[in-house]
């Protein structure tokens, strides 16, 4: 983080990467001085609503924050950036996107929480686009135009007002993340799913935060019978340790959190899957009651980089054997098949998401960019799996590309395992009860 002082003293002239948070009002003309470095400018949390018209002079820049803004309308100057490929304005006060403000070299937007009623035709001609975040925003349609984005991997369309999926989504060659929970046809208003108790968050006593994510915080916490006499199913693990999950607010990055506890009851219990205990289920606070993540697990891989866009990082000094992408890759195929059965896809399958301990047995969970297929057409559920099997094969390929020997037998079985779950064409690809038969076999 830099401060405002130390751009108008001159001190970040040659910098390739500018972060300030201060209220700013006004854009810093002062950052013109640095057009022919900059690469990356974030000006998240500041009170900004305008670029200046001479903005695209920053000819360096490819990276663009600026989320926690009073934007109104995405600036038309964008769309003149010659090298602007990553645009972030979430949670301003956007209503309008012009023709003109998306530069057509754009690999990833993102847009959520705002008020977009439309999105421009000119879209369809960005021919690089990876990411797409739009959850929380107003919209009715996606233009038609959008079937010419072939590189389109991951679309977030949570908590708008679509009245239905567009067909041309499914013919998307590439698209492996797909999230539409809160639109007119699939929103919960409310969770009604009583597969686990319910109890009031005044029956638990949280403890240290273990983690956050988009839809909400994670506390250690236990469970005691004050003010009234927990569920019976529950009695037993009173005094132990659990972890509740409280959602946040009305409205998340990935879409309401009544969608999430719905697709996390409706999953079911499986091995693989985090253990849901319990939901709590107020108006004012919903949550998940879970099972406690022993300290032995920790997660698989790291978050896609600004670098890889739509595809998962991991540790510098991580390997695979073959043996151990068929034991994981064994499990996740088992699990997303029982999920698909239940009616749910799960919309994020990353190495992020898997928890494995040092035996590599699997924990997954996280149904924030989940999505209800139970009201969807048998057709329609086998093409959302089609395009979930492509992000497993993704999860696959990453592995494999830090497989100790990418040329044995095992491994190139591995990779055409891999080529079958890519395959352009949705209705050619291979279901999650044959990818766990292949797997089976190679075990």
């Amino acid at each position: 983080m830099q401060t405002l002082q130390q751009l108008n003293d001159g001190l970040l002239l040659g910098a390739k990467q500018v972060k300030i948070a201060q209220g700013l009002t006004v854009f810093p003309g002062k950052l013109f001085e640095l057009a022919d470095s900059l690469e990356v400018l974030d000006l998240t949390d500041n009170q900004l609503s305008s670029l200046p018209d001479n903005f695209a002079d920053l000819h360096q820049l490819k990276i663009l924050f600026l989320s926690n803004n009073l934007f109104e309308h995405l600036p038309d100057v964008l769309g003149q950036c010659p090298k602007l490929e990553m645009i972030g304005f979430k949670a301003n006060q956007i209503r309008t996107v012009s023709e003109a403000s998306i530069p057509k070299q754009t690999r990833w937007l993102i847009l959520t929480d705002n008020k977009i009623e439309q999105l421009p035709d000119s879209l369809g001609q960005c021919h690089r686009l990876e990411k797409l975040a739009l959850a929380g925003n107003r919209l009715t349609s996606l233009p038609s135009s959008m079937v010419n984005c072939h590189q389109l991997a991951l679309i977030r369309l949570s908590a708008n007002q679509l009245t239905e999926l567009p067909d041309w989504l499914f013919s998307l060659p590439r698209l492996a993340w797909l999230a539409f929970s809160g639109n007119r046809f699939s929103h919960v208003e409310h969770c009604d799913n009583t597969r686990v108790p319910t109890i009031e968050l005044g029956q638990s006593s949280l403890g240290k935060l273990l983690g956050q994510g988009a839809s909400g915080l994670i506390y250690q916490a236990r469970l005691h019978t004050e003010p009234k006499a927990l569920p019976t199913s529950l009695a037993a693990i009173a005094q132990d340790d659990v972890a509740i999950k409280l959602f946040k607010g009305m409205i998340t990055s990935d879409g309401y959190p009544a969608d999430e506890l719905d697709c996390c009851l409706t999953a079911g219990d499986h091995p693989n899957l985090i253990n849901v205990l319990a939901q709590i289920n107020q108006a004012d606070q919903l949550g998940l009651v879970m099972q406690l993540i022993p300290p032995s697990y920790a997660n698989l891989g790291l978050p896609p980089s600004l670098k890889t866009c739509s595809r998962d990082t991991f540790e510098a000094h991580t390997r695979f054997t073959w043996q151990r992408i068929v034991k994981i890759g064994s499990q996740m195929a088992d699990t997303l098949a029982h999920l698909h059965q239940n009616g749910i896809s799960h919309g994020d399958i990353y190495a992020h998401n898997i928890m494995i301990n040092p035996q590599d047995n699997v924990l997954f969970g996280d149904f924030g960019a989940a999505s209800n297929l139970n009201k969807f057409t048998p057709e329609y559920q086998q093409l959302m799996q089609a395009i979930e099997v492509r992000a497993f094969g993704n999860l696959i390929e990453d592995m494999l590309n830090l497989v100790e020997h990418p040329h044995s037998p095992k491994a190139q079985v591995l990779h055409q395992l891999v080529q079958d779950c890519l395959r352009p064409n949705l209705s050619a690809r291979p279901s999650f009860n044959d990818l766990k038969q292949q797997l089976a076999s190679m075990a």
